[in-house]
């Protein structure tokens, strides 16, 4: 038998974009807020300034010698945000 792959149905466009300011209503992040930094359109996700952070271990180097943690923001369903203040403008005119 093979395995089938699960076609997901991507959206022509989302109700948030870039830079929009955006509230968590669902999910373990519920009623924190943020800045939208990313929207991934393939995988119907955004990535939210300050919110749901993830670390990960970072190996010795040069730059760090000590190695240590790094801590990024990991990704949200674009279901679970609300736009509390959508981003105003788009392209500057060209002077």
């Amino acid at each position: 038998m093979s395995k089938l792959k699960k076609k997901i149905s991507i959206p022509a466009k989302y109700h948030v974009k870039k830079d929009d300011e955006v509230v968590i209503i669902s999910g373990s992040q519920k009623g924190k807020g943020g800045r939208v930094l990313q929207v991934l359109k393939s995988k119907a996700r955004v990535i939210v300034e300050g919110v749901n952070l993830t670390k990960k271990a970072v190996r010795p180097s040069q730059d760090r010698p000590k190695g240590g943690f790094d801590e990024k923001e990991g990704t949200i369903h674009v279901s679970n945000v609300k736009v509390t203040k959508a981003a105003v403008g788009g392209k500057k005119a060209k002077e």
